[in-house]
């Protein structure tokens, strides 16, 4: 194998290694972000269980918490395990590259003992001068003479090869010792995860229990519940019909309300930006999804259905600011059974609704901006979480297909 092939192949394990250790660094950002915001969205579950389990007898609240931080537990663990299996397959390219790498250091030796030996053997000056004149003609005395007087630079050139990939070649066993010790960390992060998903899972088990002995009372609190979700449905259709110039029709109480003030045109030049920017709203707040889009059901009696939900709840810190999702115009700010202040912000012939607020900072008739504070999140009964709903105009939407991905 000739040194330009050598060359070459260094030069190509160089360039796969430092591939593998740029796409690693990517994954690793990635997997650490969302590592970070799972834990942080842990973080604010445990917060609101331990205030529900200390100050109120809001068990049916309590078992969504621990549920919601299973599932987020459960994901983190996921995380680990694909951490770790990124981990493994860095650690394999990183020790394949060396022993390649090793194997380049171990030819470039013996080709380095080589010229030693031949200049040991022609170090006498009178054999080189003999060799010359040997020559058989004048291009073959040239030729010697050029082979004589590049072998020392050859050694010079060979030494610094040979130094600079044992560098190279320590580098790469730091980074793999890096690599291995990072892989233990995880491990060890999975194995402690674990542990407390099954400690979670069992208080939620638990839970449940106490709940089915006491089946009175977690009906009480459940009618509640619906009753509170359907009085802020009818509430929300109502203000909608008003502002798209329904006269105040609302289909759910069949009932027409008016209003003194005057019919305002529709935006469709926002509404349209609005919509151009699906999947690329920002977040109101950022916190755990507890409750999502779409029909839900008893987290006890799986077959009884629930009022169907309009929107996502997020469990928040206290006192969390609530943002704007676009720019748009306060339209109302109603209060509601369960749900306190709640801002309804138009953008055209789309609403978006801020619901369980507590200070606002904001007025009926405000114009608002993308990201601009409406306010903060209203604690009650010892739950910390903003209540959001997106609507094209009758329709209720998933919220989350508007917002960005997590």
């Amino acid at each position: 194998m000739t040194r330009k092939v050598l060359g070459m192949m260094l030069t190509a394990v160089l360039v796969f290694l430092a591939g593998a250790t740029e796409a690693y660094s990517q994954d690793t950002k990635a997997q650490e972000s969302k590592r970070a915001r799972l834990q942080k969205e842990i973080a604010i579950l445990d917060g609101q269980i331990k205030a529900i389990t200390t100050k109120s007898a809001n068990a049916i609240s309590q078992l969504s918490l621990i549920r919601k931080k299973v599932d987020a537990r459960k994901e983190l663990v996921a995380e680990s395990d694909k951490e770790i299996a990124g981990l493994n397959s860095s650690i394999s390219e990183k020790e394949k590259g060396i022993r390649i790498m090793q194997e380049r250091l171990d030819t470039l030796s013996d080709y380095y003992e080589r010229l030693v030996r031949s200049a040991y053997k022609n170090r006498n000056a009178k054999v080189w001068y003999m060799y010359i004149l040997a020559s058989e003609n004048l291009g073959q005395a040239f030729r010697r003479y050029g082979y004589l007087r590049d072998m020392s630079k050859q050694m010079n050139i060979q030494a610094e090869k040979i130094i600079a990939t044992k560098d190279t070649l320590e580098k790469q066993r730091a980074e793999l010792a890096e690599l291995r010790k990072e892989a233990e960390t995880v491990r060890g992060q999975r194995v402690a995860d674990v542990s407390k998903l099954q400690a979670e899972q069992n208080d939620s088990q638990k839970l449940v229990n106490q709940l089915k002995k006491d089946k009175k009372r977690y009906q009480q609190d459940l009618e509640r519940k619906k009753n509170e979700v359907e009085a802020l449905n009818r509430e929300i259709q109502r203000i909608i019909a008003q502002a798209l110039n329904d006269k105040g029709q609302s289909k759910s109480s069949g009932k027409a309300t008016t209003s003194k003030e005057p019919a305002k045109p529709i935006d469709y030049t926002l509404a349209k930006k609005f919509e151009s920017n699906k999947g690329k709203l920002p977040w109101p707040a950022d916190g755990a999804i507890v409750e999502h889009y779409g029909q839900r059901y008893d987290p006890l009696y799986p077959k009884l259905k629930l009022p169907f939900n309009n929107g996502v709840s997020i469990a928040l810190g206290k006192g969390t600011s609530i943002k704007a999702i676009f720019d748009g115009e306060v339209k109302q700010i109603v209060v509601m059974p369960g749900y306190n202040k709640c801002i309804l912000v138009q953008h055209g012939n789309y609403f978006s609704f801020y619901c369980k607020m507590g200070d606002v900072s904001v007025k009926k008739g405000d114009k608002v901006k993308t990201g601009q504070s409406l306010g903060t999140v209203d604690t009650i009964g010892d739950e910390t979480q903003l209540h959001f709903q997106i609507w094209s105009g009758k329709n209720p939407q998933n919220p989350e297909t508007w917002l960005r991905p997590r």
